[in-house]
């Protein structure tokens, strides 16, 4: 159900012309973004962080010496991962972390979180299903991620997918180098649209320095360009980086 709210809202700005909401503002389904996104990636299947390539149907080619310390099933498939966590900007939501009257299942039990925040609330939906912000990834991968925040762990610490370069340690990831630029401009393009989203003062240090270590490629800009295509709004972080490429 839409709350009442969203409902004015979208009314108002349709009729003066306005965009519905900052970010997306077009589609609130997130089944609906991974069907965009399955065509977006139609030439350059390969996931975020481990490089791996998949097929049209959606499993995926394991690198050699790829190994999962659990999930193995979902190894078999890619997995459309939020690199700003959907809990994340979910938790600022009152049907997250309270619920809400329309929230209860089949046995009169009522629930909360994110079946709940994605059942009630627009907004919400907007965000989740907001494609600048979903990658593919090998599905253990993103299962074992979860909704750890990006850090850069101690030198020696190993791989914990093998030859994929992604560390995992207590509740804190290193993404591997080639990973690390785009997901900088992710958190940024999110801050940016959605003011329920703030990124913490130490980790915007580390998001700016990877941002700068590691420019934008030409895939990235044209993942950009096709997504506001769809979806109808820029990632005016990246626009602006690959001004630079344009330049050159």
């Amino acid at each position: 159900m839409v709350n009442i709210k969203y409902i004015f809202i979208v009314t108002f700005c349709l009729i003066f012309g306005l965009p519905v909401f900052a970010g997306n503002g077009t589609n609130d389904s997130f089944s609906q973004a991974k069907k965009y996104l399955r065509k977006i990636y139609a030439d350059h299947r390969e996931t975020i962080y481990c490089g791996a390539k998949f097929n049209a149907d959606n499993s995926v080619i394991l690198p050699t010496s790829f190994k999962t310390p659990k999930h193995e099933k979902r190894s078999e498939r890619i997995e459309w991962e939020h690199i700003v966590p959907a809990e994340n900007f979910g938790k600022t939501f009152s049907e997250w972390r309270e619920g809400h009257p329309d929230c209860i299942d089949n046995k009169g039990k009522s629930f909360k979180g994110r079946n709940c925040a994605e059942k009630t609330n627009y907004e919400y939906r907007l965000m989740q299903a907001d494609m600048h912000n979903l990658f593919p990834a090998i599905g253990s991968v993103n299962a074992m991620r979860s909704n750890f925040n990006f850090t850069e762990l101690p030198a020696n610490t190993p791989n914990t997918f093998g030859s994929c370069a992604m560390k995992i340690e207590g509740k804190k990831v290193e993404p591997p180098i080639t990973a690390r630029g785009v997901i900088a401009r992710t958190y940024f393009y999110m801050e940016q649209e959605y003011s329920r989203f703030k990124i913490s003062k130490q980790m915007k240090q580390l998001l700016s320095i990877w941002d700068k270590q590691h420019p934008v490629t030409e895939w990235e800009c044209k993942r950009a360009k096709r997504i506001k295509k769809i979806q109808g709004n820029p990632n005016k972080i990246v626009e602006e980086r690959c001004k630079t490429i344009l330049n050159n």
